[in-house]
């Protein structure tokens, strides 16, 4: 090959059109001079292309902000959304809800009876422990007044009337009358007798009165019963 030939043969032109620098990673910017073939008249249409490229660039950073707006839009409605239907359950609550209160009202309600029921229960209990030790002077009372020692104006009657008083004041009520029907809840059968004047199990006599407190029964009344024939 001779020398003319090697001035005429050109060496081929590498141009690099890759929009991101592979060394920096930034985004390149379109020149004059990287055109094909295009003279230097072409330079103003290159400088177009790039403030085209950076409207572009303007142009998604706009709408990146945008959307940015957009889901801060949406992630405050949600939270509104959030707190205007946890308002609502709590002005209107769901029939669920409805239920749990009104089971729960409905235990407390039991829980109290129950609690106000035992604590009367103990109250009788106690109180009873101490009248009972009362009871066999209300007995001989009992007796007394029967062979007439309480009749009249005498100191024994008075003393006798004050003592039943302040018993009933702490609730001891009696029971046991002739003539009632047995039961075998409140009396207790110290001797039976057959009579063709009962068709069911009556009270004879009373031996010993029995006595209540409240809903406490202290003792029974020891009776005798009539059967029938």
């Amino acid at each position: 090959m001779t020398d003319e030939q090697n001035q005429n043969h050109e060496e081929p032109v590498i141009r690099d059109k890759r929009r991101i620098d592979p060394e920096t990673g930034e985004v390149r910017h379109a020149h004059a001079s990287d055109a094909d073939g295009a003279p230097a008249e072409g330079a103003p249409e290159a400088a177009g292309a790039e403030a085209g490229a950076g409207s572009d660039t303007d142009a998604a950073g706009e709408a990146g902000a945008e959307a940015s707006d957009l889901a801060e839009d949406e992630y405050e409605l949600t939270v509104d959304d959030i707190l205007n239907a946890a308002n609502a359950e709590v002005q209107e609550p769901s029939d669920e809800h409805l239920a749990d209160l009104k089971r729960v009202t409905a235990e407390y309600a039991n829980y109290r009876k129950r609690t106000e029921a035992n604590r009367e229960l103990e109250r009788e209990r106690a109180v009873g422990a101490a009248v009972a030790v009362l009871l066999p002077v209300l007995d001989d009372l009992d007796r007394a007044e029967k062979h007439g020692d309480l009749e009249g104006d005498t100191p024994f009657a008075t003393i006798a009337a004050k003592l039943r008083a302040q018993v009933e004041k702490l609730g001891l009520t009696s029971f046991g009358e002739v003539g009632e029907p047995f039961d075998p809840q409140h009396h207790e059968a110290i001797f039976q007798q057959q009579s063709d004047e009962v068709e069911v199990d009556t009270v004879a006599d009373v031996v010993e009165t029995g006595y209540n407190l409240g809903s406490v029964q202290l003792r029974p009344a020891k009776v005798v019963v009539k059967t029938p024939q």
